[in-house]
């Protein structure tokens, strides 16, 4: 039952890193000259001085600081999902290991009290079916299985905000798309003549930037989320894979067979009071004491 989590914490700062270094790239780029040709201004002359920040968000209007609002919103939301959705979070190996010392010694009731003071999802699964023990082994499988999905299902409603933003940034750089050639009918339909190509550039640029955005949002925001819930997945699967090792001493080699029958805990200490006898009692006072 021992999982690594060396090579997890590698992968989270090399996502850091790499944030920081986007984030450093993208503020250069955005203060740095748009370009070393001069723009004809409106009076004829030349309007130096604009940067790409000028051409990607001050031109996508009120659109654009919308649609980057989300982004920082995702970006935050990556970030803390990096710390919570971590196997030392999710399925720790130490908390593991002593569960396991627990259960191997016949520990019964601290073992309920330490899955209780638990935080991690194995933890919780585990004092779920520890606490069904005085009703059998098939009750302690099943409050097991609900544990687990109750538990997994929180973490998919958790990441599932990451989904909305990626499917909705593109809808909303579409609107903006959509008022932008809104305002360029409008503003050819207003003038005498066809506007001049400042004022044309000037309303598409809107409904450019406007989808260079929820683009730009979309999709990081959907490959973070598929991330994450292949994440889950995987961890998911190796908590119910500990907890099922960890129940297995409880489990009879004989069905329907009695105390003597019971199959011993490595050790050769006999688990099967933890069903019936002695160890009923001890379960429902750990549940008793934990209630109060």
């Amino acid at each position: 039952l021992e999982f690594d989590g060396a090579e997890e914490d590698s992968d989270l700062l090399r996502l850091l890193s790499l944030a920081g270094i986007s984030a450093l790239v993208l503020t250069f780029i955005f203060v740095s000259p748009a370009s070393a040709q001069p723009e004809l201004g409106a009076d004829g002359g030349s309007s130096s001085g604009l940067t790409y920040f000028d051409f990607f968000v001050v031109k996508g209007g009120v659109i654009a600081y919308f649609i980057i609002l989300l982004s920082v919103v995702a970006m935050s939301l990556s970030v803390e999902h990096l710390f919570s959705i971590r196997r030392s979070t999710i399925v720790p190996a130490e908390s593991v290991r002593q569960a396991q010392e627990l259960i191997e010694a016949g520990k019964y009731l601290e073992a309920i009290q330490f899955t209780a003071d638990e935080p991690s999802m194995v933890g919780y699964v585990l004092h779920a079916a520890l606490r069904e023990a005085p009703n059998g082994f098939g009750a302690m499988e099943r409050a097991l299985e609900e544990a687990i999905e109750e538990r997994s299902a929180k973490l998919y409603r958790k990441i599932e905000y990451l989904n909305i933003i990626g499917a909705v940034s593109p809808m909303i750089g579409l609107f903006g798309t959509v008022v932008g050639m809104i305002l360029l009918f409008s503003a050819i339909h207003a003038a005498d003549s066809f506007p001049r190509a400042q004022v044309v550039a000037d309303k598409v640029s809107i409904a450019l930037v406007a989808t260079f955005w929820g683009l730009a949002v979309a999709i990081p925001s959907l490959s973070i989320y598929a991330v994450f819930r292949n994440r889950i997945e995987v961890m998911t699967a190796e908590c119910a894979m500990a907890a099922d090792r960890l129940l297995a001493a409880f489990k009879s080699p004989v069905r329907g067979a009695g105390p003597s029958h019971a199959a011993p805990a490595p050790g050769g200490v006999s688990l099967a009071p933890t069903l019936t006898g002695v160890g009923a009692n001890e379960v429902q006072a750990a549940r008793a004491a934990h209630a109060q």
